[in-house]
């Protein structure tokens, strides 16, 4: 094959729109390379996270992002429920609380006030 020159044509002679065409295939690439990157990342550190949802299975880029979103909400909610140690009053508290909240909207959906209504709601505030 004989040889060939290519002509390129010195920088100060293209426009900023040719710059940019020129360009913007290179940094698409630079994109593609970081954001494949990361994946691995992803991929190498849930490594065992993997393996105990899908062993010997391929992953695709979707099925990484997928499992990495699933783990972090998963880690995100073991790590709420370390910070606040619920006990057995607290919940109690809690449930209270909810209860005598419905009991209140639902006496004030009725607009007749009955005694049985006043003494329940009197009891209720103590």
């Amino acid at each position: 094959m004989a040889p060939s020159t290519v002509f390129m044509e010195p920088d100060n002679l293209l426009t900023p729109k040719e710059k940019n065409k020129l360009r913007k295939p290179v940094v698409e690439k630079m994109r593609r390379d970081r954001i494949n990157s990361s994946i691995e990342q992803l991929k190498l550190l849930l490594e065992k996270e993997f393996q105990r949802h899908q062993p010997n299975s391929k992953l695709e880029k979707a099925d990484i992002l997928e499992m990495t979103v699933s783990y972090l909400k998963q880690q995100s909610q073991l790590q709420v429920k370390r910070s606040f140690p619920k006990s057995s009053q607290f919940d109690f508290r809690e449930g209270y609380s909810r209860c005598l909240q419905e009991a209140f909207h639902f006496l004030s959906l009725h607009k007749v006030r009955t005694e049985t209504q006043t003494k329940l709601l009197s009891h209720f505030q103590k």
